[in-house]
């Protein structure tokens, strides 16, 4: 227990502390909860976005420590335990962009900028969140990123240093997340880019407070 639990008093300290952040900006910020879409407002599409990060990575972290330190999932469902789990990941990971979708909706025209300004933004970001998922998908592959090496011990693969992860050791968490900020740039909501910038600091909680510590035991040594 003292194993599946290190590091997550750091990780729930964090969250409180990035849930307290989106609340007193909020409310301070009447343009952030401008809005409603199927009958919600946007205050209520607002927490809807934070809780999906909250809820995946906790999810991840509980698969991940449980396995890694008890096989608890592969004895429970066998060698169908990995895929099994990579549903559940892949759910919730679309999730969390699929609700900021619909927060970017509920709160579209509150970004008061000139919309040139902000597709511009968008349009220089795509490119790095393409090449991230291509990098993935060719050298790093979906499996490691959702975590296979908790699952199966046999698998230890080299730190890739190919694609992206050329210039970054930590290029999922460091550009992945920017497909996040699209909607909000897109549609204009400030609501919307809030809660993108919470799930990009959120998963570096994640990182630090569960992968990186899985990373040692897993394979004695960080990439450098």
């Amino acid at each position: 227990m003292k194993n599946i639990f290190k590091f997550q008093e750091y990780h729930l300290l964090a969250v409180i502390v990035l849930v307290t952040a989106v609340s007193i900006i909020i409310n301070h910020d009447y343009s952030m909860t401008e809005g409603f879409l199927w009958d919600l407002t946007t205050r209520q599409w607002i927490w809807i976005s934070v809780s999906m990060p909250i809820f995946h990575q906790t999810y991840v972290w509980l698969v991940w420590r449980l396995e890694l330190y008890d096989n608890w999932f592969t004895r429970k469902l066998g060698e169908s335990a990995f895929e099994i789990y990579y549903i559940g990941f892949a759910g919730l990971f679309i999730s969390r962009f699929i609700f900021i979708v619909f927060l970017a909706v509920s709160n579209r025209g509150s970004l008061y900028i000139y919309p040139w300004i902000a597709y511009l933004a968008a349009a220089a970001i795509t490119p790095v969140v393409v090449y991230l998922f291509y990098s993935v998908q060719k050298y790093f592959t979906i499996e490691r990123a959702f975590g296979i090496d908790h699952f199966r011990k046999n698998f230890r693969k080299p730190f890739i240093k190919e694609g992206i992860f050329r210039y970054s050791n930590n290029a999922m968490y460091s550009f992945g997340l920017w497909i996040l900020y699209l909607p909000g740039l897109l549609l204009l909501s400030r609501a919307a880019l809030l809660v993108a910038l919470f799930n990009h600091a959120y998963i570096w909680v994640h990182y630090f407070c569960t992968e990186r510590p899985d990373m040692e035991k897993i394979y004695g040594k960080l990439p450098q």
